[in-house]
């Protein structure tokens, strides 16, 4: 698995289509409302939506990340870093960003690769 990070509209993406020579048919893009697995493309694209879908239905995050890891060993896996700035007031969305935090621990641990980008440019952290 290949994790890659970075803020919100920092190249992500492009980055990920253009290193591993895919288009966008081979990309599944998560939705805040659907707690399905993804798994059915190469690229998993912002899976903290994924991940935000989770924590509303009150699912266990934690071990639905560590099922997807085991399924998705080839995966390219995008998140945005939501970690940062003023910590929510909204419970759920408080929850949603601790919880980001945890999975991308989890997915850190199960990827060959983790690559953070930061202005377009990408910083191999493992």
């Amino acid at each position: 698995m290949t994790l890659i990070i970075g803020g919100a509209h920092q190249g992500k993406l492009a980055y990920a289509l253009e290193c591993f020579q895919l288009t966008n048919d081979h990309v599944h893009y998560c939705g805040n409302e659907d707690v399905t697995t993804p798994q059915d493309k190469a690229i998993i694209y912002e899976i903290d939506r994924w991940i935000l879908a989770l924590v509303q239905a009150d699912m266990n995050v934690s071990a639905e990340i560590e099922k997807f890891a085991e399924s998705n060993k080839n995966a390219i896996v995008i998140c945005n870093d939501i970690s940062c700035g003023v910590v929510p007031v909204d419970a759920v969305m408080r929850k949603w960003r601790e919880e980001t935090g945890r999975a991308m621990g989890i997915l850190a641990q199960h990827s060959d690769e983790v690559v953070r980008l930061f202005c377009g440019i990408p910083a191999r952290l493992k």
